[in-house]
């Protein structure tokens, strides 16, 4: 079962999503230039709404962090174990897997842990304190040349029993953290520990042609004496406003599997993806711009097979017109592109089509999304819900 989501979201003057110059992202697409907010800072944002608006317990999220050895440290601490200790114990357990641990105490690149896997990885640790503990002695130890680095490397390799280097292996295999089972894990050097994302999620793009903009500002010098004059300092930055298309879709099959087959969990976590992505508003510079701008439009659609992102109905940029502004007409255009797509396809595999639209006269004007609307975005998800569990097509 595939589950897809369709939004239309208008931000007031903003920069979302910076570049490296501190600019809007941008692209090209339909050979106009676009404002773009990266998939990246879109899931950022979702995990963020995952906790702030308690869609999911905390013991069912994940951890990104280069962090991981003073997490763990802290824990093998609150039990009693030494820290100092407890950090060449967790780092020479990291290294058995091939998890490299650099000398400040962080590991060598972003590791994202689910909840249990972190909590499983404390309780090993101690569990096996004395053995790691010899091992991180006997693996840091020896003369700072080359064959006290080969003496290191061999004892890295060599120095843990397989078993207890198996059982480490073992606890990290997602912890039903569901944001792990949606966004997935790639570890370069350590495929076998690699999760198969269950969800994609595009860039989103703005449905219509932007141009970018500066706000030239001054800060007062608020101590400054009364007979100098000028700004304390001045600068400018680069913002827009526009209309986004976002896309993103859940295969539950996935999502169930790197749950370890809790389809209520699986359920759970869609239900929380689902109002997490409506909810999220990404956080760049909104404490000077505050564009807290709900979707106008959010669609749902439950299928059997075949994924559809409607981007193309944007191919050519949208324009305001006299009593239609850019959301109406994407509303419409959005529409239209589904009735295209039907007509060429049929709707064949599909089990369900949900669309809560804004009061707009493009949301009363829909044609082929019609028969499709419901009255708010809980109706919608508790419409995917039923789909899913029925298993009846539409």
């Amino acid at each position: 079962m595939l589950i897809e989501l369709h939004l239309l979201q208008n931000f007031a003057p903003s920069n979302l999503n910076r570049d490296e110059n501190g600019a809007p992202k941008n692209c090209i697409f339909g050979g106009a230039t676009r404002a773009r907010i990266s998939s990246q800072c879109l899931k950022r944002a979702a995990r963020e709404a995952f906790r702030t608006e308690r869609l999911l317990p905390r013991e069912r999220l994940a951890e990104r962090t280069l962090l991981l050895v003073g997490e763990v440290a802290d824990r093998l601490a609150a039990r009693g174990r030494d820290r100092v200790t407890a950090r060449t114990v967790i780092a020479a357990a990291l290294n058995s897997l091939g998890l490299a641990v650099k000398d400040g105490g962080k590991t060598e690149y972003l590791l994202f842990l689910g909840s249990d896997e972190i909590g499983r990885l404390a309780h090993l640790c101690d569990q096996h304190w004395n053995t790691l503990a010899t091992f991180a002695s006997t693996a840091t130890t020896g003369a700072d040349d080359e064959n006290g680095a080969k003496a290191r490397k061999k004892a890295s390799k060599e120095g843990l029993p397989s078993e207890l280097v198996k059982s480490l292996q073992d606890s990290l295999d997602g912890g039903k953290a569901a944001d792990l089972a949606l966004f997935g894990r790639m570890i370069a050097n350590k495929a076998d520990l690699n999760i198969e994302a269950s969800s994609q999620v595009a860039h989103a793009i703005s449905t219509h042609q932007v141009a970018a903009e500066f706000d030239f500002y001054t800060a007062v010098d608020d101590l400054q004496p009364d007979e100098e004059t000028g700004a304390g300092m001045m600068g400018t930055v680069e913002f827009n406003s526009a209309c986004f298309y976002r896309y993103a879709n859940v295969d539950l099959d996935q999502l169930t599997h790197n749950l370890g087959g809790d389809h209520e969990l699986a359920l759970q976590t869609l239900e929380a993806f689902i109002q997490a992505s409506v909810e999220a508003v990404p956080s760049g510079k909104q404490n000077s711009m505050a564009a807290q701008n709900p979707p106008s439009l959010v669609m749902a659609v439950a299928r059997e097979r075949g994924l559809w992102s409607l981007a193309n109905a944007f191919e050519k940029p949208v324009r305001a017109h006299e009593g239609s502004g850019l959301i109406e007409a994407s509303v419409l255009r959005l529409d239209q592109q589904w009735r295209k797509l039907v007509t060429m396809y049929s709707v064949r595999g599909i089990r369900a089509v949900g669309v809560v639209c804004d009061d707009l006269d493009g949301g009363a004007r829909l044609e082929a999304l019609r028969t499709n609307r419901v009255g708010s975005v809980a109706a919608l998800i508790a419409g995917m819900k039923a789909a899913i569990t029925a298993g009846v097509l539409a």
